[in-house]
């Protein structure tokens, strides 16, 4: 398994299982992705699109089977009342922004069954300024305790955001995970500025949003060359231009075939020719 490194020297899988959205598939999909090959897990604390209780039950399979705790990559994520289902959440609506970390942190933990979290996320912005760095702060502390190796932020578009909250925060974002498409340009400028702070660049939705591309000849034409398919071309691609893809895959024979995207090298024209398809 490839891995890229934050900034806080933290070993990060160069591919990630995604868990929205499987609903009750969730424990069997996380252990099968694992034992695909799979090392990182990626979900949060937001009942309405991810059971992260299943995601443990999945966890505590795969760690039966013979996986170990410490060979995994667990990201999970805060995610703010703005995100929520207010009748089903991890914390009450009265509750206090401190609080509402804290109560969905100690879930998130009991969830996962761990009693440490690789990589907490803020699950999008939240204003105003004030308000984000306090958001900020709570987080940061989780680091400062050992209970969380690194913080980041999703759903940011606005480079001006990140610029500010690294300036002014003392434990800086290592991730930012975004939806990557065509309509914020690839965030080419974030993605720019992330290499810069060796901050590293999530992005999910990459099939969904990309499939005229994943169909191209030419995607077609390098999957013949390396007898892989499309997806996995698209993923390795990505890769080589500094993004760790989320994978949200189903089927099991397409988690096996994802997990080559460790078995092979796109050239260096290769890649210019890839680039020039997303602009």
């Amino acid at each position: 398994m490839r891995h890229f490194i934050s900034n806080r020297n933290i070993e990060i899988p160069n591919i990630i299982y995604g868990t929205a959205w499987k609903k009750y598939s969730t424990s069997f999909l996380v252990k099968q992705a694992i034992l695909e090959g799979f090392r990182a897990i990626d979900t949060a604390g937001q009942p309405k699109h991810y059971h992260e209780d299943l995601v443990g039950k999945g966890l505590e399979d795969a760690y039966r089977s013979g996986i170990k705790r410490e060979s995994l990559f667990l990201q999970t994520k805060y995610t703010p009342i703005e995100g929520q289902d207010k009748t089903n959440m991890p914390y009450l609506e009265r509750d206090s922004v401190v609080t509402q970390i804290e109560k969905s942190f100690k879930r998130s933990k009991e969830n996962l069954r761990t009693k440490y979290i690789d990589s907490y996320l803020l699950h999008s912005p939240v204003f105003p300024s004030k308000r984000l760095l306090e958001v900020w702060d709570v987080m940061s502390g989780l680091v400062k305790n050992k209970e969380v190796g690194q913080i980041g932020i999703c759903n940011c578009y606005d480079l001006d955001v990140l610029i500010y909250l690294y300036e002014k925060s003392e434990i800086k974002p290592s991730i930012v995970q975004n939806r990557f498409y065509s309509q914020t340009g690839y965030d080419k400028e974030i993605r720019k500025w992330c290499k810069e702070k060796s901050i590293v660049y999530q992005g999910f939705w990459t099939l969904t949003a990309n499939q005229t591309i994943v169909d191209s000849s030419l995607v077609f034409d390098l999957s013949e060359k390396y007898r892989v398919n499309q997806a996995t071309i698209f993923y390795r691609f990505l890769n080589h231009i500094g993004i760790v893809p989320l994978n949200g895959t189903t089927n099991t024979e397409h988690m096996r075939e994802d997990m080559k995207i460790n078995s092979f090298e796109l050239t260096k024209n290769e890649i210019e020719w890839l680039e020039v398809l997303l602009k």
